[in-house]
């Protein structure tokens, strides 16, 4: 109960003091590309229930008809704008507005997209206990995912290869040790991140760094070249064996 009349009362005030800055990015927005202000994507919430999430757009219109849910850092359906607010987090702001209507709280493990969830085994569905969140351990742990999938050929396969199992143990310890004061916590933290992008918290530390994440999609990103590469040769040879049979 304290947690959801935090969320309310946090919620509404922070929808009244930053309207004026919602006012100059809706502008903003609209001025640079083509589009609604907000993009609703649909997401699963508590229980696995769906909602539409709410955040600024950050993309060109129609982005999720040409491309994945996971966004690299070098994605070219990002906007100008977009680029700005993502680098920021402004774009996650609305979010206060599900958070006021109740299908999100300020923290929690972070919401994935439908599709996804669909395919959560029994571990990982535990995170659908709880309202998800504006921002949780992870949110802090990696605030720059898109830097860490930049140059990724599939940012999809290479989130889920080496970004989502350190998420996922995030998720679970938040899930088990969680309470008000956790949650003021996470929310200080989160205020820090924003200006100093390469901070982690003392419990954090024992989780790869950025630099360490940039090098596992990399590696990653060379040995899935290379298992291309050899399935194109061993189908190349078996072509050419079969030719040169009488």
């Amino acid at each position: 109960m304290l947690k959801r009349t935090f969320d309310i009362l946090a919620s509404a005030t922070g929808l009244i003091v930053l309207s004026p800055l919602f006012l100059a990015i809706a502008v903003w927005i609209k001025l640079d590309s083509r589009g609604p202000v907000f993009y609703r994507g649909k997401r699963a919430g508590r229980g696995g229930n769906p909602f539409e999430l709410f955040k600024f757009r950050s993309m060109v219109a129609g982005a999720d008809k040409i491309g994945g849910p996971t966004t690299s850092g070098d994605d070219l359906r990002a906007t100008r704008s977009g680029r700005f607010i993502r680098r920021f987090k402004l774009d996650e702001l609305p979010q206060l507005i599900n958070v006021l209507r109740g299908e999100m709280s300020l923290v929690g493990p972070r919401p994935e997209v439908v599709d996804k969830v669909a395919r959560f085994d029994g571990v990982a569905r535990r995170a659908l206990d709880v309202r998800p969140g504006m921002t949780d351990w992870a949110s802090i742990w990696n605030s720059d995912e898109g830097g860490v999938l930049a140059g990724a050929p599939d940012p999809d396969a290479a989130y889920e290869r080496v970004l989502y199992p350190h998420k996922l143990r995030l998720q679970l310890y938040y899930l088990e040790t969680r309470s008000f004061l956790t949650d003021l916590k996470i929310v200080f933290y989160t205020v820090m991140k924003i200006f100093r992008r390469r901070w982690v918290p003392k419990p954090l530390r024992k989780f790869p760094a950025f630099e360490e994440l940039r090098a596992q999609v990399q590696r990653w990103v060379a040995e899935h070249e290379q298992a291309g590469s050899r399935e194109g040769d061993t189908s190349a040879g078996g072509k050419s064996l079969s030719e040169s049979r009488p």
